[in-house]
């Protein structure tokens, strides 16, 4: 198996870094209750989904 002849300078390291962050939740506004949710989830205020009820809310 090869192995690295040399050491990565900390320019090539954090460059190849420099995506390896977490990007935000995408949110979107509840129809029923008007409080930001994540898209095609069931909103956990009021507990609707495609203007129906599909659970309790989360108290």
């Amino acid at each position: 198996m090869p192995n690295p002849k040399r050491r990565h300078s900390k320019r090539r390291t954090s460059t190849r870094r420099a995506h390896d962050f977490l990007s935000k939740p995408a949110l979107a506004k509840c129809p029923n209750c008007h409080e930001m949710k994540q898209p095609h989830q069931v909103c956990p205020h009021c507990g609707h989904y495609k203007g129906k009820a599909a659970q309790e809310p989360a108290s």
